[in-house]
């Protein structure tokens, strides 16, 4: 069967991918489905399909979800040169290469996790990466540890982070009890105690392998981890939405992963699953906490400096 679109020679820069899944509109799959039968691809059969069809080097397949799967040793032509000019008109596979080339320079990325969590530590994690790393990582669909829904793939990719070849991962965190002093200590200011963990991160990381520049997930205007750091030849940089780095997605995984842990141990020591946040439901498992182990207790499970926490206190004594 003849090709029916030019061969392109790609950047040479990501690794080349066989697998890309995407999301379509009725309309866009009514538009695939139509292109491709015009062009003689050959059609067979898939269970949940609504079409599938073989053509060179491909298989294109679209479910009755709207999740469509292009796989072979030609996804990526027949992605640049039909899906996203024909159907989509979005143009995205393949360009954080070209768009983003210092993602791919030797760097340091920076985020959290526990933030914004009653129970469990605050996790700051460094990543130190280049551009082999960064290829594997892209070319295995690796996201930041928020679009990642399930503790047990965080996990996974947080072991592929840490096998793979030259990255340096370092984290900064403390037990329950430590933290709650760590934040009387910095004038109860989180900002300020985030900051110095993220120092130290990346000071540990950098002892391994230095770098010349990081990214930092940014969550505050002023540079309070910039003024713990006094590294020659190192610029940290930030900004919000950091995690479209892969690095700092690295850095978001292992900070969540290393966060999940914890947890795992706190739930043990509690005796049942502690929740994430801070709604209703785990106030309710605060108060069962100090119940249990008294209102001294909870400071090994808790941020005491929640709101949740206080109202806790305040409920189990009634």
């Amino acid at each position: 069967m003849a090709r029916n679109y030019k061969k392109k020679e790609l950047d040479p820069g990501p690794k080349k991918k066989t697998l890309y899944t995407k999301v379509l509109t009725d309309e866009q799959a009514d538009k695939l489905d139509t292109w491709l039968d015009k062009h003689l691809w050959a059609p067979f059969n898939v269970d949940y399909a609504k079409f599938a069809y073989k053509g060179p080097d491909v298989n294109v397949v679209a479910y009755t979800s709207g999740k469509l799967v292009i796989q072979g040793k030609g996804m990526e032509d027949f992605v640049h040169f039909v899906l996203e000019p024909e159907i989509t008109g979005a143009f995205e596979l393949g360009y954080d290469y070209v768009k983003h080339p210092e993602w791919y320079t030797a760097h340091a990325g920076v985020d959290e996790s526990g933030k914004g969590d009653l129970f469990g530590p605050l996790v700051s994690a460094c990543v130190v990466a280049d551009g082999d790393a960064v290829r594997e990582w892209v070319a295995a669909d690796l996201k930041e540890s928020k679009a990642v829904s399930s503790d047990a793939a965080v996990l996974s990719m947080a072991k592929k982070i840490k096998n793979t070849k030259g990255v340096v991962v370092k984290v900064s965190y403390a037990n329950m009890e430590k933290y709650n002093a760590l934040y009387i200590k910095f004038g109860r200011n989180l900002n300020k105690l985030l900051a110095w963990m993220h120092a130290n991160a990346i000071k540990s990381a950098l002892e391994e392998r230095h770098v010349p520049w990081g990214m930092l997930d940014q969550f505050t205007k002023q540079p309070l981890v910039q003024k713990h750091l006094d590294i020659p030849g190192f610029e940290l940089k930030m900004q919000t939405k950091a995690e479209a780095d892969p690095v700092v997605a690295a850095a978001s995984i292992i900070a969540r992963a290393t966060y999940i842990y914890a947890m795992q141990k706190l739930s043990t020591e509690f005796g049942g699953k502690l929740l994430k946040g801070s709604s209703d439901k785990v106030r309710a498992q605060a108060v069962e906490i100090v119940k249990k182990f008294g209102p001294e207790g909870l400071k090994r499970f808790a941020k005491l400096h929640f709101k949740t926490a206080t109202e806790a206190l305040q409920e189990a004594r009634k």
